[in-house]
């Protein structure tokens, strides 16, 4: 995997430089203050992994993951946490927080090589072929998969694709998340933002912005946040603050 980093500040480029030389075998294919020059290396430059900051003059790094190749994957790296939500609406592989932590950037790293194998395969031949009450059928490798929805924990929406996590692993397929939602069981599965659908089975626990399953931290957009405190946790507590 091949990254880039994008940060204003001179100490934060090196510090992020630091760390991902510590955690990963990344390869660093350059470092830039602003997202203009960023977007000029991108033009001649097949990157996987963008760390982008957030703040920054120009063009912000929310302004600037609007602009890029839907195969460049993204990793926000911000002092301000208020742009979490937002993030994850621009399929985000995650949302480091600074002063980073080298073993929350390892997980985050982990997550996006998985994301890169996952996109690098022929992933247009995955498709869901067919449904019923309990599973969906999908294609891939002209192999038939039946995936029951009591196995599904989560479907995330990843660029042009959705990520299917069951127990057992993890499967992606060419759809929207607006599309296979409509395929699978409203009774258990709820649309909690733009890039996510939970089965209410596998919640372990949630608070007012996020719901956790397993190791999976999953944001709650603002939109949907009513709809799952109703329908969840029957109304009964409060989805402000």
């Amino acid at each position: 995997m091949n990254c880039i980093i994008v940060d204003d500040e001179p100490l934060a480029r090196a510090e992020m430089r630091s760390l991902i030389n510590e955690t990963s075998k990344a390869e660093i294919l350059g470092e830039f203050s602003n997202a203009p020059s960023a977007l000029d290396f991108l033009n001649t430059n097949n990157v996987d992994l963008i760390f982008l900051d957030i703040e920054m003059p120009m063009v912000t790094g929310l302004e600037f993951a609007e602009m890029l190749p839907k195969k460049s994957l993204i990793i926000f790296t911000t002092a301000y946490s208020q742009y979490a939500l937002k993030s994850y609406e621009l399929e985000a592989v995650d949302y480091l927080l600074k002063p980073i932590d080298s073993k929350r950037l390892e997980k985050a790293m982990e997550k996006a090589i998985l994301y890169t194998e996952l996109l690098s395969q022929d992933t247009v031949k995955n498709t869901v072929e067919s449904n019923t009450a309990d599973f969906l059928f999908i294609k891939a490798d002209r192999r038939f998969y039946k995936i029951s929805f009591s196995d599904i924990k989560f479907i995330e929406g990843l660029k042009d694709y959705v990520v299917i996590h069951t127990r057992q692993q993890k499967l992606i397929t060419a759809m929207n998340l607006k599309t296979i939602h409509q395929k699978i069981s409203w009774e258990t599965f709820l649309r909690v933002s733009k890039s996510y659908v939970v089965n209410f089975d596998f919640i372990d626990s949630f608070d007012n912005h996020n719901i956790y399953i397993d190791e999976s931290e999953i944001p709650i957009g603002e939109v949907y946040r009513s709809d799952f405190f109703t329908k969840y946790a029957g109304g009964f507590l409060n989805s402000e603050g």
